[in-house]
């Protein structure tokens, strides 16, 4: 859209246009960068992207920004583990899983009045747990770990179950993941 910034998208000619260039990006996009190149509020996107998600569209909403979760042909193995670890532990959590070829995928706490609650991570790589980790400084947010003394799950998937499994081996040699009895 570069020549065409001054011109407006519309309805259904923008929620296209989101699609594609969701698709056809491979890094998360923030909702302010994609109502710049759109030429409406990020609120209108915000809007647009609830919309192509009732309509069975994978986006997912990151702590960077929206992707779209492409359906690859190799099928993602998926393992949920629990870790407990303290607020200064998280940036060695997540380099662990993440050094391993590893995303994690999500956060979930079971809270006391609210039951589970899960938050998307979308960490692949050392700089997504960087930007992670900048946004939570930059915001001053809680993790939702404090909520629960340290204790949570991660949703992690890997193309290989090797690769969860050796994340997991360092993970215990790191004290932080939680086996069970």
């Amino acid at each position: 859209m570069s020549k065409e910034k001054e011109k407006k998208l519309l309805g259904e000619e923008r929620r296209q246009w989101l699609l594609d260039y969701l698709k056809s990006s491979s890094d998360p996009v923030t909702g302010t960068a994609l109502a710049k190149m759109s030429n409406v509020s990020r609120q209108v996107i915000v809007g647009d992207i609830t919309l192509l998600k009732a309509r069975n569209e994978p986006i997912i909403a990151t702590s960077q920004g929206y992707l779209y979760m492409r359906l690859e042909n190799q099928p993602l193995v998926e393992k949920i583990i629990a870790c407990r670890h303290n607020r200064s532990q998280a940036e060695q959590e997540l380099n662990i899983i993440v050094d391993h070829g590893v995303t994690v995928k999500d956060v979930t706490v079971e809270h006391p009045v609210y039951g589970d609650l899960t938050a998307s991570i979308m960490v692949s790589n050392r700089k997504d747990v960087q930007a992670f980790l900048k946004s939570i400084r930059k915001t001053n947010a809680s993790l939702l770990s404090e909520l629960t003394s340290g204790l949570h799950l991660h949703t992690l998937t890997a193309i290989d179950k090797q690769l969860i499994l050796n994340a997991e081996k360092d993970l215990k040699a790191a004290g932080i993941l939680v086996e069970e009895d």
